[in-house]
């Protein structure tokens, strides 16, 4: 039986491997998922814009940042659930039974990015960074927080030294202390 609340969250920059883990787990221990960046990339596409397009709108229009985290904070309000997406640990850490930051070095997130989207090297790098600097800037107008604060995750992981399976087991032995199997 799990407890009640059970709101594990998975934080990180584009191309960490947030989505790969925040999915495994939710599998694993038969939680609900959640993708903040799911709704983002949902609104982009009704928009016709590209993500890091919607990010320069969203600098100006903090209705769409605050929509996403609303709903983020109503689905773990749920519980029972694992969330992921790149802000989504600031939205819900007061509420979170385990808060988990995982990263790797830009360029290793590029390349991932570049082969799962189909795009060159070039594209995916500059909307990388573009994303990134407007997601940093955007959270510290908004909610006076600093992104780039990590130290008070319970765990951190740069997933560029792991295999996915490994870095799996890092994520697991620690929800394994949170959660109780089924």
């Amino acid at each position: 039986m799990l407890k009640p609340r059970n709101v594990i969250v998975i934080s990180g920059p584009a191309g960490s491997g947030k989505t790969t883990y925040a999915r495994m787990l939710a599998e694993k221990y038969g939680l609900r998922y959640f993708s903040a960046g799911q709704i983002f990339r949902k609104i982009a596409k009704e928009r016709g814009l590209s993500l890091s397009e919607l990010s320069i709108i969203a600098e100006k229009d903090y209705s769409i940042d605050i929509e996403i985290d609303r709903r983020t904070l109503e689905e773990a309000l749920k519980g029972n659930i694992v969330i992921d997406g790149h802000l989504t640990a600031w939205v819900v850490k007061d509420i979170a039974d385990l808060r988990v930051y995982v990263t790797a070095p830009l360029m290793v997130r590029v390349k991932r990015i570049a082969e799962r989207d189909g795009k060159s090297l070039k594209k995916a790098f500059y909307e990388t960074v573009t994303r990134e600097f407007s997601q940093r800037k955007r959270f510290l107008e908004l909610y006076g927080v600093d992104i780039a604060d990590i130290s008070w995750f319970d765990l951190v992981i740069n997933t560029e030294k792991f295999s996915v399976e490994e870095t799996f087991k890092l994520i697991d032995m620690a929800a394994s202390k949170i959660l109780r199997k089924p």
